[in-house]
């Protein structure tokens, strides 16, 4: 079974069916031991491309913010199975220059990675028709947006499950921002807890 282990902040592991392990914008908490097959950063804040703190293979991938993305153009890849796509990702504080979200599949699940952002066309336009098992959300309010808007997002992307993500900057985790946050089928990850995907 596939498996999500929340390290806190922005940052996340994702371990395939098939033992692929994806990082996906390492920067802070536990759990960069399990050698990396691919690693997967957003765009180059330094809360979000800590890609030295990971432990690696000879062959490990990393995807940065301009690897499937050129200029305008967000493009797609697969690597040991695993589908990875570009969207956009932007807000005041992050150029859609600069920054990507990316879409997964893998095991049969579709997974969002939004990275840094507020609400994108690609939310609206795009992603409804992904049938995403997973979104990850940033909800902070303050470099993204705020709870409100990301409960609007996910309503537009209608995940399976929303996870929110990037509550309080440079923090881990937040209890009282993950509860106060009210998106139809929200799931809280906390810091530190793996979940079966």
């Amino acid at each position: 079974m596939s498996k999500l282990l929340f390290q806190g902040h922005g940052s996340y592991r994702i371990t395939t069916d098939d033992n692929i392990v994806i990082y996906v914008d390492p920067f802070i908490g536990e759990g960069y031991d399990v050698p990396a097959d691919i690693i997967l950063v957003t765009h180059e804040h330094p809360d979000h491309n800590k890609v030295e703190i990971v432990k690696k293979k000879e062959d490990t991938v990393i995807i940065r913010n301009d690897t499937l993305r050129l200029g305008n153009i967000y493009n797609s890849t697969s690597i040991k199975g695993v589908g990875i796509e570009a969207v956009e990702a932007y807000n005041k504080n992050h150029s859609r220059y600069q920054c990507v979200g990316f879409v997964l599949r893998f095991s049969g699940l579709t997974i969002y990675a939004s990275g840094d952002t507020s609400t994108t066309n690609d939310m609206k336009n795009k992603l409804p028709g992904y049938e995403i098992d997973y979104a990850l959300l940033p909800i902070d309010g303050r470099y993204n947006m705020d709870i409100h808007e990301a409960e609007d997002c996910a309503k537009i992307i209608n995940a399976k499950k929303v996870i929110p993500v990037h509550m309080k900057p440079m923090e881990l985790f937040d209890e009282e921002m993950a509860e106060s946050f009210a998106a139809p089928n929200k799931l809280v990850v906390r810091a530190g807890e793996e979940i079966d995907l």
